[in-house]
């Protein structure tokens, strides 16, 4: 066969793929040759487009060239802008006709590797088409005998990781969460009314009205306000100096009357969390139940407590230890 080498031996669908191949490799050395070309003499050229030269100098070199002679500050402005965009234009023109050849050596590439692919035999289409056919019936019998699968909506999956699931819990903890600390920040915000006693031997009971929220430390503040006009020792010392003792014990100013009610807190005579007075008026003694009685706080100078600890009720005091636990109520001894 003529174009062929004198040991070739093959069919005539050979020799047409090959030809056809031959044609296309001209075609795309041709178009290699193109674009040398057109690389080389844009070299030479003056242009915009000069191989080598960065944007700056191209800029400048065109610029150059526009604005020879006496310009005005407008003109000037326009031109360098004028050229500017010029340039731009070029380069994005540029771009694109890269990118389209790009797509096209692409496309001729997977049409080679299809026409590879493609069988020799005369009857493949005929098979492949058989072949489909019978796909298409096995495909029908099959949904036909199995019928339609689906996920079975009996099936318990509440175990399996679910993200949106996960996401609706994490909304709803935080919410219950936001909630709670509002409704926290209102109990701390009550009102609070606390019957006192003034110790210095013998007892002048008051009355005052502070917040839940409000500390040991606040409320001996408000307290030392309240008995400053009666009491010269009140005036003369300051905050620190003054003990509050609730049941027993002293409890240091830093902790407040709401940590003592949200927890229940119990001391050696009676309970930490009644802040009013009042005495079990049940007319028949039971020794299995507790005695619901509160007795009013004592609020007393830390210099009168040193002197007279060793002395009854003072001999009874201790301070509050959270962690520790009171069983059982008393009212006499340890």
């Amino acid at each position: 066969m003529s174009g062929m080498g004198d040991g070739y031996v093959g069919t005539a669908q050979d020799a047409v793929r090959i030809r056809r191949l031959e044609k296309q490799r001209e075609v795309e050395r041709r178009k290699i040759q193109e674009l040398k070309n057109n690389s080389a003499s844009s070299k030479g050229q003056p242009g915009l487009l000069q191989f080598g030269s960065g944007t700056s100098e191209i800029l400048e070199t065109a610029f150059k060239k526009e604005t020879v002679g006496l310009v005005t500050r407008e003109e000037y402005v326009e031109k360098r802008v004028n050229i500017r965009n010029k340039f731009e234009e070029e380069e994005k023109e540029k771009l694109q006709k890269l990118q389209q050849e790009e797509e096209e050596l692409q496309l001729q590439k997977r049409k080679k590797r299809k026409v590879k692919g493609n069988s020799r035999l005369s009857f493949a289409d005929d098979i492949e088409n058989g072949s489909e056919e019978e796909d298409g019936k096995n495909n029908g019998e099959e949904s036909k005998k199995f019928g339609k699968l689906g996920k079975d909506p009996t099936v318990e999956t509440s175990f399996l990781p679910d993200s949106e699931r996960e996401a609706e819990e994490q909304a709803e903890r935080e919410r219950l969460r936001k909630l709670w600390f509002r409704e926290q920040e209102q109990i701390r915000n009550e009102p609070l009314e606390i019957t006192y006693s003034y110790w210095d031997g013998a007892g002048h009971r008051r009355v005052i009205q502070v917040r839940k929220g409000d500390s040991i430390g606040e409320f001996l503040r408000a307290v030392q306000q309240q008995l400053a006009p009666e009491f010269r020792e009140i005036r003369t010392t300051s905050v620190e100096n003054l003990l509050y003792v609730k049941e027993d014990l002293i409890i240091p100013h830093q902790h407040s009357f709401y940590e003592l009610i949200i927890n229940k807190a119990r001391g050696k005579s009676g309970p930490l969390f009644h802040f009013d007075v009042h005495e079990d008026v049940r007319t028949i003694a039971d020794a299995t139940i507790e005695k619901d009685e509160s007795h009013a706080g004592k609020v007393v100078e830390r210099h009168w407590y040193e002197k007279n600890k060793h002395i009854f009720p003072a001999s009874r005091w201790e301070i509050y230890d959270p962690t520790k636990k009171w069983e059982r109520y008393t009212i006499h001894g340890d």
